[in-house]
């Protein structure tokens, strides 16, 4: 009887022992959990000042078939024309230094300049039949036209202040690089009026109704 019970207590911990050791076999893959988008940190978005579309916003120049050297010649006597319109209209501030800045570029990027003006004078012979001169004339005055505003010269002084600070300190035979990333937020600065504290009118009271007034009186 012994002997018996003894071999079925030597079955159960043979079994317990075959149970507890470990399997050989393909371990189950475990899926990574996806993060919950909520936990991903979103992009921060600068705010932007509130601005209001300007009243009289001048029209950029548009050439006619420019190739890659008219573009480029377009851009920097471009930006010769916008700080020339900022050394005259700018000057209530003198940490803009429109005038100075006007005057380094003159001597800092003259043959940058003179080369501008000569691509552009090629560029109306070689797109007009005739009048070349007269249609670079023209050019020449709404170049400082498109920079003449008023709703928007606390901006465009500003930016005229940044480009001129740009031209400065930019390399020689560099201008061209310079004008085509200036002129661009030049003109973006004319679209663009702050709300000036003058024209924020509050909203009127609603006027009184004129006809009770009326229907007191004749029961008076």
């Amino acid at each position: 009887m012994r002997s018996i019970l003894w071999l079925a207590l030597m079955g159960v911990l043979v079994a317990s022992a075959a149970d507890a050791a470990p399997r050989k076999g393909k371990r189950p893959v475990r899926k990574p959990v996806a993060k919950s988008a909520s936990k991903v940190p979103a992009k921060p978005s600068v705010p932007k000042a509130p601005t209001v579309p300007g009243i009289m916003v001048p029209r950029a120049i548009i050439l006619t078939r420019p190739t890659p050297a008219e573009a480029r010649a377009h851009a920097v006597w471009t930006l010769r024309a916008a700080m020339n319109v900022a050394a005259l209209q700018c000057q209530y501030s003198p940490f803009l230094r429109t005038v100075d800045n006007y005057n380094q570029m003159l001597k800092k990027h003259g043959n940058e300049l003179t080369a501008a003006q000569s691509v552009m004078q090629g560029h109306y012979n070689r797109t007009l039949k005739r009048g070349g001169a007269a249609a670079f004339d023209r050019y020449n005055t709404r170049s400082y036209n498109s920079f003449s505003t008023l709703d928007a010269q606390y901006n465009f002084c500003w930016a005229a202040g940044q480009a001129g600070l740009a031209v400065r300190v930019g390399d020689v035979g560099a201008m061209g690089e310079i004008a085509q990333t200036m002129v661009p937020l030049l003109r973006e600065a004319l679209a663009l009026v702050p709300p000036a504290a003058g024209l924020n009118v509050p909203p009127l009271p609603p006027l009184p109704d004129v006809r009770l007034d009326l229907a007191n009186l004749t029961e008076n």
